[in-house]
């Protein structure tokens, strides 16, 4: 297949001026934040239970986006489709609960029904919509304008600004609770543990090996039991301590080869003779990110992690690093602040 010339076509137009209607829409929103969006965050803060988050079609899809970004920011939310609720999904929701509904029409009759059942409960409605005079929009307690002049759709039809618009809604009160909720890195790490965001926070002490299976012997150990701990262990290395357990050194595979390239048969030698007496350091708070880093800038393979007094308590291969998904990351603004 031919790789078509990139120009300005008629279908780059087209692209640019879909994307300008939805940047419109979401401009249009700015001067909408008024006291009636304070009150919505109000009501979901006050809420002692969840968020209970409501659509049918692309507004559905929108809904179920919104109630995700509330979940993973610090707010318990939940998606339930409409058709679903008038056959029993109502159950899940309680009168400590607040309901959010999307609708573009504020007249969606799936969601029209549900509202007699929500008086009932006593929940706070708020609602989502691009008609103020709707039904919806007559029923609820806080109603949030997210209408648009006109969808990127050239009939004027499919949902395309409006969703557009009523997403960046939702994410501008997920990012309104979380503030006010003064939701933090860490509290974010404790909810995101999988994947790329789970690996940038990660901590040393997620992934150290410590107690017994910490390659550790004494400066005054003899080479062959050196040799004996490295062997028993999985590190291809051992920590040096003194008499009050303090780390004055290491003992890597590396450091045992090119004893060997010295000598043919090496003397009666101990771990302190042995031993880099330099060796490279972490605390059990930091992020497995910087101990990717370390690990990279200074070429090593094995990672001990000490206590404020020097007491070796964990030890880290970079192998570990890799099997739990953390790769070096150059990026400085994504490391987390432990």
């Amino acid at each position: 297949m031919t790789k078509p010339a990139i120009k300005d076509t008629k279908i780059v137009a087209q692209a640019k001026h879909v994307l300008a209607i939805e940047r419109d829409a979401i401009d249009a929103l700015i001067d909408r934040v008024d006291e009636k969006f304070v009150l919505a965050i109000e009501y979901i803060l006050n809420c002692k239970g969840r968020v209970i988050v409501t659509g049918i079609g692309k507004s559905g899809i929108v809904a179920k986006k919104i109630a995700a970004t509330l979940t993973s920011t610090g707010t318990s939310a939940i998606f339930m489709h409409p058709a679903e609720g008038v056959h029993g999904d109502l159950g899940m929701v309680l009168k400590d609960d607040v309901i959010i509904c999307i609708s573009k029409s504020g007249n969606t009759n799936e969601i029209t029904r549900l509202f007699p059942v929500f008086k009932q409960i006593g929940v706070p409605i708020i609602t989502l919509t691009g008609n103020l005079r709707s039904a919806l929009a007559a029923k609820s307690d806080v109603v949030l304008n997210v209408s648009v002049k006109e969808e990127a759709c050239p009939n004027d039809l499919a949902p395309t600004a409006s969703t557009t618009a009523a997403l960046a809604m939702g994410d501008a009160i997920a990012i309104a609770l979380l503030q006010k909720r003064q939701f933090n890195s860490k509290d974010f790490a404790f909810l995101h543990p999988g994947g790329y965001l789970g690996s940038i926070f990660l901590r040393v002490d997620d992934i150290m090996f410590t107690g017994d299976k910490i390659p550790l012997v004494h400066q005054n150990t003899p080479l062959r039991e050196v040799i004996l701990e490295i062997t028993k262990k999985r590190f291809g290395g051992t920590c040096v301590v003194d008499d009050k357990n303090r780390l004055v050194g290491i003992i890597t595979d590396g450091d045992l080869r090119r004893l060997w390239q010295q000598y043919s048969h090496p003397p009666d030698l101990s771990a302190r003779d042995i031993m880099n007496s330099h060796p490279k350091t972490i605390n059990s708070e930091r992020s497995a990110q910087i101990a990717m880093q370390v690990m990279e800038k200074h070429n090593i393979l094995q990672l001990v992690v000490v206590d404020k007094k020097e007491h070796p308590i964990g030890m880290i291969h970079i192998h570990d690093l890799l099997e739990a998904g953390i790769r070096e990351n150059k990026d400085e603004r994504l490391l987390p602040d432990f």
